[in-house]
């Protein structure tokens, strides 16, 4: 159980396309905050840094790159995120990235709308650090 502003939701019988959509917002600011402590530099290489990082292949490589680390819960929610049936994949993509981005966001939104941010710098560091 959970609130949102104020309302309380029950988070494991959440859609995990919706849990997605909110951890693709939560990832992108992490992603952001990231690369502008790397550098100052203009918007656009600054935007074309995100766009590498948020694209789906590379959130299927930092969700394979986690997969091990996720608790119990977490990865409930992963394979929930990475079964759920998508509408669309972007073109020049492969079906099973696409599947484990959604996953990826999946899980990152739960902790989010859990209010485990901890959590989620812990998880985005392991990503980050090569």
């Amino acid at each position: 159980m959970g609130k949102l502003l104020g309302v309380d939701v029950k988070l494991n019988e959440m859609s995990p396309l919706t849990l997605a959509f909110i951890g693709d917002g939560v990832y992108e600011l992490f992603v952001r905050e990231y690369i502008v402590g790397l550098a100052n530099c203009s918007a656009n290489k600054l935007h074309k840094k995100c766009v590498e990082m948020v694209r789906c292949e590379a959130q299927a490589a930092s969700a394979r790159k986690l997969l091990e680390f996720f608790t119990e819960a977490e990865t409930d929610v992963y394979m929930r995120g990475r079964n759920a049936h998508v509408s669309h994949v972007p073109k020049n993509s492969k079906i099973g990235d696409y599947h484990a981005a959604t996953a990826l966001e999946a899980v990152f939104g739960y902790l989010y709308l859990n209010g485990k941010i901890d959590r989620l710098r812990e998880l985005f560091e392991m990503i980050i650090k090569e």
